[in-house]
């Protein structure tokens, strides 16, 4: 009796996680400015069968010449949210003219190529710039036969559960579950991660002015002091063979006695 009461227990417990995580969850939390996103592909639902379905994550990396690295930045984050994107990062280092800048954007792919004109037009003129597709329809598809069979040892350990009655094959059965549930989580989150980056193309900017504050000589540079530092290095020198002669001196009667027996010995040896 006490088996069976311990049993119903760890069934109660079992059921209300499985539940809830057969009921439709919140959407996961969104940076400022995804919350408009417009997932393609979401779910497990039919698979890409044309080419415009397939799914394909591009990126693009760009390195303008601006006038203002600080004012580029602003307008570059502007232009994302313009295009119904946001920005995933920037940063800004340096000193006035010689500031650099880094901006990473995200957009809708739709309009990625229209966002690489629009940055174009924004630099005095355009260094480097590459872009670059993957297609992960294959790998989309894989994870949703995953999900699937995942979700069918489930409902077997399910079922399975229900006809338990022993506490050990209880636990047993409730270890299992906890694995395939942990590997449906992960196989969904990886779906998830597939659908946004498909969804929404990344482009990286990297800013750099397009005139320098750098001066032609560089500060604190004197003609003087290089002289007075090149005359104190040759004094050390000569202050470093003053003490090696010295040495060479003191030790003379043990390094000459040295030489002194193999000049004997080989001249010994030609008599």
């Amino acid at each position: 009796m006490k088996k069976l009461i311990i049993g119903m227990i760890l069934v109660a417990c079992l059921l209300v996680p499985v539940s809830c995580a057969r009921t439709p969850s919140e959407e996961p939390s969104m940076s400022p400015g995804q919350e408009d996103i417009d997932y393609k592909n979401t779910g497990a639902g039919d698979l890409p069968s044309t080419t415009e379905e397939r799914m394909i994550v591009r990126t693009g990396d760009m390195s303008l010449v601006v006038e203002n690295v600080v004012e580029a930045r602003d307008e570059i984050a502007q232009l994302a949210i313009r295009f119904d994107g946001y920005v995933v990062s920037s940063h800004i280092s340096g000193e006035e003219q010689d500031r650099t800048g880094w901006i990473s954007i995200r957009v809708p792919d739709d309009k990625f190529d229209q966002v690489l004109a629009e940055l174009r037009n924004l630099a005095v003129r355009v260094t480097s710039e590459s872009t670059d597709s993957r297609d992960v329809t294959e790998e989309y598809v894989d994870l949703q036969s995953r999900l699937r069979n995942a979700e069918a040892t489930e409902n077997q350990y399910l079922a399975l559960l229900e006809k338990a009655e022993d506490v050990d094959d209880i636990l047993k059965i409730y270890e299992k579950l906890s694995q395939v549930r942990r590997e449906i989580e992960q196989i969904q989150g990886r779906m998830q991660y597939l659908e946004r980056t498909s969804s929404m193309s990344l482009i990286s900017i990297y800013l750099k002015p397009v005139a320098t504050a750098n001066p032609l000589v560089r500060a604190g540079w004197n003609a003087l002091e290089i002289l007075k530092s090149a005359v104190r290095g040759l004094v050390i020198f000569g202050q470093w063979l003053g003490v090696a002669a010295i040495w060479l001196i003191i030790f003379s009667p043990i390094w000459g006695t040295i030489l002194g027996i193999i000049y004997w010995r080989r001249r010994k040896k030609r008599t």
